[in-house]
């Protein structure tokens, strides 16, 4: 027999709904039908500690599969029934851009802000592997373009997440480079810390060309989760033109 697993109530004590409240089964349905609203979700989440772990487990996790649902089924296809740093991180990496601010990972004032709607993929995720890690998944998105930032001219932040970095090539050579984790700044989307992909001479060329940006003005960072977010600067657009052409 078959029973379904059981998940302790983690109401506070001053909860006002400890006396009643919604389903699991009903929540699940009111959120299919507002196909998984995101901003919803959110504010569901500072209801109480209870619906906070509702959202955590269940509606991310629908809204992650609904929103993407080739990348998810791609994620968990190794056998495992979570994803690396929980499904809200995963969630808040698909359709938020962390931006940057000055003293931080790359010292610009770019305030975050949500995306309606971007594209991840693996085949671009390639060409931010080095060749000994090429059996690594990466999915990466189009860059998330600020146009005419003063001296800094275009920029474009990308993010994006491996699978399986746990037991990843990218991991084990960060590892034994010796690369040293980032002393204050953490991950936006999971609060993990982060590596630097630049200082570990971990970026090949090809990620340059991938998103139209100068070689020498490209930089990332991945998480202990296997979460990605960098920066570059953006060539004019004849250029980059030119560069996927060459490519």
């Amino acid at each position: 027999m078959i029973v379904a697993k059981q998940y302790r109530c983690i109401h506070s004590s001053s909860c006002l709904c400890t006396k009643g409240h919604l389903s699991e089964d009903a929540i699940f349905l009111v959120f299919q039908h507002l196909n998984w609203n995101p901003r919803l979700i959110a504010t569901l989440s500072c209801v109480c500690k209870w619906f906070d772990d509702v959202a955590k487990r269940v509606l991310w996790k629908q809204f992650c599969r609904t929103r993407a649902p080739k990348m998810m089924l791609d994620l968990q296809s190794s056998g495992s029934h979570s994803v690396d740093g929980n499904w809200k991180a995963l969630g808040k990496l698909l359709i938020y851009c962390s931006g940057s601010h000055l003293g931080g990972l790359f010292n610009i004032q770019i305030p975050g802000h949500f995306v309606h709607r971007t594209r991840f993929s693996r085949t671009s995720g390639k060409s931010f592997l080095l060749p000994q890690c090429k059996t690594d998944v990466l999915y990466v998105s189009d860059p998330c373009e600020h146009l005419d930032q003063g001296d800094e001219g275009d920029v474009g932040f990308f993010r994006g997440v491996f699978k399986s970095f746990s037991v990843s090539r990218v991991r084990r050579m960060l590892i034994d480079r010796d690369a040293k984790l980032h002393p204050t700044e953490l991950c936006p989307y999971c609060k993990a810390k982060l590596w630097s992909m630049l200082q570990a001479k971990m970026i090949p060329h090809s990620a340059s060309i991938r998103l139209g940006a100068y070689d020498d003005l490209i930089e990332y960072y991945v998480c202990l989760n296997g979460h990605v977010l960098g920066i570059c600067k953006l060539l004019p657009l004849s250029d980059s033109e030119e560069s996927f052409d060459d490519e």
